[in-house]
């Protein structure tokens, strides 16, 4: 089997989840999410979050950005983001056009915003001419494969209410983050003041799917209905809910997670190891960032395929993924070293 380092979501589906997804292909169920399958992933969600949390279910990361954020802002919101941030750099400007809001995109090195980054645009000076903040939209892990701690969560979602905001979190690899803090999902959003999350599926062993957690019920209100017209509204849902239920019970989630996040850090050691190559950011998840001369990184992606992250720096991103193994690391190493 051809694997890669190109991204988490270029792997399979994991074991677990395939034979959850055939278990559920037995008859016929209810459709729209009506069924008892997409019940049962709801409440893995509370047991997850706590029992306030809502959860409810689309087929791509975009979709549960997208949505979620625009079910809870208006046509004269902004969003304050990262500019590294996927909603800003890697969604085609579906929030501008689907979510109708404008994005406050604030540079950084580590893919992380601060209190300090964030005060001078969270007030509407002009006001009524300039457009009025209305969410904080942070990415756990970052884009660039940092973490925020647990406080540092906290600390922005304190600062968003402060100033009547919300803060959402883009956890397309939100399980990677809880491994790599060693902390409980709960401790980590619902117990920190986080209101909104698209938590991640795709790349920690689903075939499709992500989910969208509302922390605080009374958020979720509208939901339904702009999901709706977002077109993100399955038919046969229970071929969504069922892998989140695979995902959740006994942890499976925290497996692959840790599986991916401990292979980004067995690969990191050894591509510090040689001389040409410069690790740019931490290894805190299953990612990493590199400088390699052109030369060596055409070599390396022959051995197993990566993409560019900034071809002005000859920076590349490698990721690893929930079935990657020391095996073939060390097949790789030992290919672009002879």
């Amino acid at each position: 089997m051809i694997k890669s380092f190109a991204s988490d979501n270029w792997a399979g589906t994991s074991p677990e989840i395939m034979d959850a997804l055939i278990n559920a292909n037995q008859g016929h169920s209810p459709a729209y999410g009506a069924d008892p399958y997409t019940e049962e992933a709801k409440q893995e969600f509370k047991k997850l979050f706590g029992k306030k949390a809502e959860t409810y279910f689309v087929y791509n990361g975009t979709a549960a950005n997208i949505i979620s954020l625009a079910s809870n802002s208006r046509s004269f919101n902004s969003i304050i983001c990262s500019s590294h941030a996927h909603i800003n750099v890697d969604e085609c400007g579906a929030g501008e056009k689907f979510a109708g809001t404008k994005l406050l995109d604030i540079a950084n090195t580590d893919g992380k915003l601060t209190p300090e980054m964030i005060l001078p645009h969270i007030k509407a000076d002009r006001y009524p001419h300039q457009s009025v903040p209305g969410i904080i939209s942070i990415t756990q892990a970052t884009e660039l494969g940092t973490l925020y701690s647990v406080s540092e969560i906290k600390i922005l979602a304190d600062l968003a209410h402060k100033y009547k905001l919300l803060l959402h979190v883009d956890g397309a690899r939100i399980a990677n983050a809880a491994v790599a803090l060693n902390c409980s999902m709960k401790e980590m959003i619902t117990d920190t003041g986080v209101d909104i999350l698209s938590f991640g599926g795709t790349k920690n062993g689903l075939m499709f799917g992500e989910a969208v957690v509302f922390l605080k019920p009374e958020l979720a209100d509208l939901f339904e209905l702009f999901r709706k017209q977002g077109m993100q509204l399955a038919s046969k849902m229970r071929f969504i809910s069922v892998q989140f239920t695979a995902l959740l019970k006994n942890n499976l989630w925290e497996k692959n997670a840790r599986q991916a996040n401990e292979m980004a850090q067995y690969l990191g050691a050894k591509l510090a190891r040689i001389p040409e190559i410069k690790i740019t950011q931490r290894i805190e998840t299953n990612g990493i960032w590199a400088i390699i001369p052109k030369k060596l990184a055409e070599k390396m992606q022959q051995a197993q395929f990566f993409y560019p992250w900034d071809e002005a720096k000859d920076e590349y991103r490698i990721m690893t993924a929930y079935d990657t193994s020391k095996e073939e690391i060390d097949l790789f190493i030992e290919t672009i070293l002879s």
